[in-house]
Order: C-alpha cells, then structure tokens, then sequence
C-alpha cells in the first residue's frame, strides 16, 4: 500500500470536507471520498486524515481507539500512527494510506494523489 502523505501535495486534489469549527480537538468524523472511505482526526488542533480500512483484513479502523496518535484496530489489536499511515503493531504489516491535510478560511480539505 502507497503511504499518500510522503506523495508531493502538488500532485494531489484538495477537497474541501468540513468546516474546521465542525471537528473539535478530540474529535473524528468520517468521510468518503470517490468511494474511498476517509477518517479524519483532531489532535491538540491538527488535522490527519487515513484510510478507514485496516490492512490487516478491511476492518473499520477510525472506529478503533486512539492514544496520542496511534489508533489501534477494534477487530484484532493491529496498530498505526495517523499522522504517516505507518503500521506499528502486529497483525497488520502493511502501511495504510494517509492523506495531506489542509486547513484555509476555516475549512479542512483533504488532497487525493491524482492519477497519472
């Protein structure tokens, strides 16, 4: 799996999801993106967004709980940072996608690698 914050954000489509008032600190909400199913946190006011699918087997992982910035799967325990899509833990060990996040006049968009 392609780890999408490393992609160059010039390469990327920023849609505008939400209002940054709408996601308090502490908070997530979820998304979709041309079917592309998107969890999107706030920690201690910054924004990060991940593919709310585990890769260890498609398990809802933006339902899981998160310690810092690392959310663990509900189904089995698998483990990754939000802020790269970095897997940290077994049974998981392949990275999620993790896309850029950015906040203008107030609105969060999130940017999807363009196909080229």
């Amino acid at each position: 799996m392609y780890n999408y914050n490393i992609a160059d954000p010039e390469k990327c489509e920023f849609v505008s999801v939400l209002s940054e008032k709408d996601l308090p600190n502490g908070e997530r909400v979820f998304i979709e993106i041309d079917n592309i199913p998107i969890v999107i946190f706030n920690v201690a006011g910054k924004f990060y967004a991940i593919g709310d699918l585990c890769s260890h087997d498609d398990g809802p992982l933006g339902e899981g709980e998160l310690e810092g910035y690392k959310i663990y799967c509900p189904r089995h325990g698998a483990s990754f940072d939000i802020r790269d899509g970095r897997v940290l833990s077994l049974p998981a060990i392949v990275d999620i996608p993790a896309y850029p996040v950015k906040v203008e006049a107030g609105e969060i968009s999130v940017g999807i690698p363009i196909d080229e």
